[in-house]
């Protein structure tokens, strides 16, 4: 198949790489804009002048740009996630499922999102962008909703197998153990 030759692709895996490096500095950013987020409002609750406020509600704004432009390209390492999982043999069904669905959700939520920020930057207006990001959040909330029914599963799976353990055995008294961590 083309989608998994593209996918398996060693250039691909070299790219993912190189993309996971941003994960630090992607935290980094983060720290940093809701910091700027936080003492702007605490400057506006404490009645401060404007003129203070102002660069903080800049710099929030750009570390937050910076960030969406260092999530662009991010969204292949989850299609790529979704087409390993869709082709996981040993899988759960519930479980292949949800991870699939999770990482489509994210993938798509990245890719509109990478769209959208040329809009952002101002670099170039875009007609529907306030569509476009809804439809973004509907794609990552699909996501979410996807990792949640996962979560839930695996937790009543696990339950439904602590039920069928006789803890009157050493055997069952161990792999109960096992269960709770």
């Amino acid at each position: 198949m083309v989608a998994d030759a593209l996918v398996y692709h060693p250039s691909v895996a070299h790219y993912l790489r190189f993309i996971a490096t941003t994960v630090g500095r992607d935290k980094l950013i983060r720290t940093l804009q809701y910091f700027s987020r936080f003492y702007a409002w605490y400057l506006f609750r404490t009645n401060s002048p404007t003129a203070t406020i102002v660069p903080w509600e800049a710099i929030k704004k750009q570390f937050g740009l910076t960030r969406k432009l260092l999530r662009v390209g991010k969204n292949v390492e989850h299609f790529k996630a979704a087409a390993t999982a869709a082709d996981s043999k040993n899988m759960d069904p519930v479980l292949k499922y949800c991870a699939v669905g999770r990482q489509l959700g994210y993938g798509i939520y990245l890719t509109v999102d990478a769209v959208t920020y040329l809009d952002s930057a101002g670099i170039r207006p875009l007609a529907g962008v306030q569509k476009l990001q809804q439809e973004a959040i509907k794609a990552w909330i699909a996501g979410i909703t996807f990792n949640i029914v996962a979560g839930v599963y695996t937790l009543w799976k696990l339950r439904q197998k602590e039920q069928g353990i006789d803890k009157k055995d050493g055997e069952g008294v161990v792999e109960s153990k096992k269960l709770e961590r």
